[in-house]
Order: structure tokens, then sequence, then C-alpha cells
């Protein structure tokens, strides 16, 4: 199983930038897509997932409003896009990938995913 992340950047506050996690490997409609980051010093924290199959989505509240998840099956991949940015949401970016569940608050724990992409940093200045 491969997650590739792509389309981190540097942008200004209240930009927008989308990012990328292609999977390949096995089939992932079963599964759950996140997207997580972490900050210099602090821990990797929940952004967004969502449940392939049926595109159910969640959000940290910080980023409610402001980021958008979403999949297309045809080409394997999940998105974050992310708009209004802010100084505090730079941090480097990891997509994974986790079995779905009907006890979604373990969608929150990184814990809970099994695969990772590599990181994809995210710089937004004031």
């Amino acid at each position: 199983v491969q997650l590739q992340a792509s389309g981190g950047g540097l942008v200004q506050a209240g930009g927008s930038l989308r990012l990328s996690c292609a999977a390949s490997g096995r089939t992932f409609s079963t599964y759950v897509m996140g997207w997580f980051r972490q900050a210099p010093g602090k821990e990797r924290e929940f952004v967004a997932a969502i449940r392939w199959s049926v595109g159910v989505t969640y959000y940290t509240d910080s980023v409610k409003g402001r980021f958008t998840i979403s999949r297309d099956n045809a080409k394997n991949t999940v998105y974050l896009q992310m708009a209004n940015l802010r100084p505090e949401d730079t941090a480097v970016y990891y997509c994974a990938a986790g079995r779905s569940s009907q006890f979604s608050s373990a969608y929150y724990s990184p814990n809970w995913y099994d695969y990772w992409g590599q990181g994809a940093q995210v710089t937004v200045s004031s």
C-alpha cells in the first residue's frame, strides 16, 4: 500500500491550497481516509477524514468551514481543499488510511490508521 501526498507549499494568510493523496496497492472502499498535521514541537493532530464508500466527512473544529475533504473514486485520490488559511495552519500534513468503523470517534486518533503517506509541508505566512 502506498499513499503519495502532494500539493503543499507557501501561501499568505487568507490564501488557499489543495493537498492530494494518491492511494494505491489495495481497494480502499472499506477504508476511511484521514488527514493529520504536525507542527514543530507539537503532537500529530487530526484535521479531517472521509469514509471512502459513502463519503461521510469529519473535521476538527478549527478547520470547519475552511477545509473540505473529498475523494475521486476514478483516480483513487483524496483531496484536502484548504481555504482562508491561517499562520496556525502551518504544519506538515499527512494522509492516512484506516479501516472503517461503526465508532467514528476512532477516526480522530492517529493510532487508528494502518497506512501513512509522507508529509507535505504547508507554510502560511502572516
